[in-house]
């Protein structure tokens, strides 16, 4: 899909989502989950820290469940160029795993891949049902975490 092809009512909705996934990245940022805390390392945020300390505590919410449903698929190398997915989990992965696995699936898909050439990012209705599902599930994971306010901008 070219710039010019994406439908106005899309442009807010991919906004937020950028907007919001990146608020959430920075939360945990500024509340000290960094894969690395050594002097000079890059500030990268770590949602596996963080899901390892709230997976016990989490439940899925409806937003969540409507996100699982959706089956975002991941963008591979197939044998006749790059293809869709679904994604799989072990048989170990939380509720909590899932869904920021999932969260990560649909904004990677957005920003780097799956431009042409799918069912899954050239479908306008698909775009619609899945960025708001996952705008409620990071506002609920900043609730989990205790991130409310450095993810709003709100203190």
């Amino acid at each position: 899909m070219r710039h010019d092809e994406v439908k106005e009512d899309l442009r807010p909705l991919i906004f937020d989502f950028f907007f919001w996934f990146s608020r959430f990245e920075s939360a945990l940022k500024e509340n000290n989950w960094l894969q690395s805390k050594t002097v000079g390392a890059t500030a990268l945020a770590d949602w596996k820290g963080f899901v390892e300390a709230y997976r016990a505590d989490y439940v899925l919410s409806d937003a969540a469940k409507r996100l699982i449903a959706a089956d975002p698929q991941k963008q591979i190398v197939g044998d006749a160029g790059l293809t869709f997915t679904h994604m799989t989990f072990p048989d170990s992965a939380s509720q909590l795993d899932r869904v920021t696995l999932l969260l990560k699936t649909v904004r990677n898909n957005l920003f780097h891949g799956g431009k042409h050439g799918s069912a899954y990012w050239d479908d306008s209705d698909r775009i619609r049902l899945l960025l708001p599902l996952c705008v409620s599930v990071l506002e609920e994971l900043s609730e989990l975490g205790g991130l409310q306010a450095d993810f709003t901008g709100y203190y």
